[in-house]
């Protein structure tokens, strides 16, 4: 039986240090256990012909963590290892930090393969750098956006990150027009969120963020400079160039098959979700992952489909649904959308319904009211 071209991921857990927001898996590290990790990762990809010899990908994914930390050669090793699965002009994406030079490590994995990079921005001031615990300046970010384009790597994705604290409209535009003037093709901008197990979380009661007015009036503002400077929003969070969309996440968000490897990678293939616990000590002993079972919500569900299609721009579409289930936009989540549309969070019309902006702002709760009745 043939398959679709799933989207691969590699999650590769190592930082040089650990930033105060996040919850990500990942850790320090040392040249032994980067090693020891590689080669797990490459046995990993060797055994996938075994256990799914139809497997192909046209994305691949080195997410993180701090992936560039592998450095040239181990990048290289990994990059041979999945080149048996790669379909002709595979989107593949490396995650990288702006803060050493990284031109030597672009041009070695733009040979491989290698056409697209995302850095970690999330910001063109540098007070608000200092703030997030990041170690790279804004021209440091300058540089790498620079590095990867003199390598080969036209298509550079750049973070930012919302609702800081003493974050203003003026900063925002900053960050924006910097990502623009540097040739950035795609940014995602994400609202800061302070997650448990975080160096944030223990000091949320000293945190003077915005309140939730302010943020989703900065996440407005964002929204409307990133379009002006030609990054037009698909995704809650997402906004890019024409063409430049991240091809690998939108298949998350379309609920298309994807392969991950490493602790704490997900996967959703030939109809089922399983995952990689987060320990490091598990995956490099060689455990295998561990089905992801939800019987509320099975594997491929309408209800785990809407809402993630409910994420993008396009939202639900007629076409989309009877390809995937043999029926429209079900005529109980059209009354039931009907609510929300005279406060403006949301559009529908025969072909299709999406979140307005003001409807992404909400969307957590939103989409709870929306398809609860599809919760098995």
């Amino acid at each position: 039986m043939e398959h679709e071209p799933v989207g691969l991921y590699l999650h590769i857990p190592f930082c040089e240090s650990k930033c105060p927001y996040c919850d990500f898996f990942s850790m320090r590290t040392n040249e032994e256990t980067l090693d020891a990790y590689t080669d797990a990762l490459c046995e990993k990809l060797r055994l996938l012909q075994e256990t799914a010899p139809n497997l192909s990908a046209d994305t691949l994914y080195f997410g993180g963590g701090t992936p560039a930390l592998l450095g040239a050669k181990r990048l290289c090793r990994l990059l041979d290892s999945a080149a048996p699965y790669l379909t002709e002009n595979a989107e593949i994406t490396l995650e990288a930090n702006p803060g050493k030079p990284l031109y030597d490590l672009f041009a070695a994995v733009h040979e491989k393969g290698v056409n697209r990079v995302s850095l970690g921005l999330q910001s063109a001031s540098e007070k608000e750098l200092s703030f997030l615990g990041r170690n790279h300046t804004k021209a440091d970010a300058a540089r790498a956006v620079s590095d990867a384009h003199k390598a080969g790597i036209s298509n550079v994705s750049l973070d930012l990150m919302l609702a800081l604290p003493g974050q203003t409209e003026a900063s925002i535009k900053t960050s924006v027009s910097f990502c623009r003037e540097v040739g950035a093709s795609h940014v995602s901008a994400y609202l800061l969120q302070i997650e448990p197990h975080t160096r944030f979380w223990q000091m949320r009661g000293t945190l003077s963020l915005p309140d939730a007015d302010e943020a989703a009036d900065l996440y407005l503002f964002t929204c409307e400079a990133l379009e002006e400077s030609g990054f037009l929003q698909y995704e809650i969070s997402n906004f890019a160039q024409e063409n430049r969309q991240s091809r690998h996440n939108l298949k998350y968000w379309d609920l298309r098959p994807y392969v991950g490897l490493g602790p704490s990678a997900h996967s959703f293939y030939d109809g089922k979700r399983f995952f990689y616990p987060r320990s490091l000590r598990q995956f490099l002993s060689g455990a295998a992952p561990s089905p992801e079972e939800d019987p509320q919500c099975p594997a491929g569900s309408f209800f785990e489909y809407a809402m993630l299609r409910l994420r993008l721009c396009e939202g639900l579409t007629e076409a989309g649904c009877n390809a995937r289930f043999g029926h429209g936009i079900p005529a109980l989540l059209r009354r039931r959308a009907a609510r929300y549309a005279p406060a403006g969070l949301l559009k529908r019309d025969e072909t299709r319904l999406f979140l307005t902006r003001l409807g992404f702002l909400v969307s957590n709760t939103l989409l709870e009211e929306l398809l609860e009745p599809f919760f098995l």
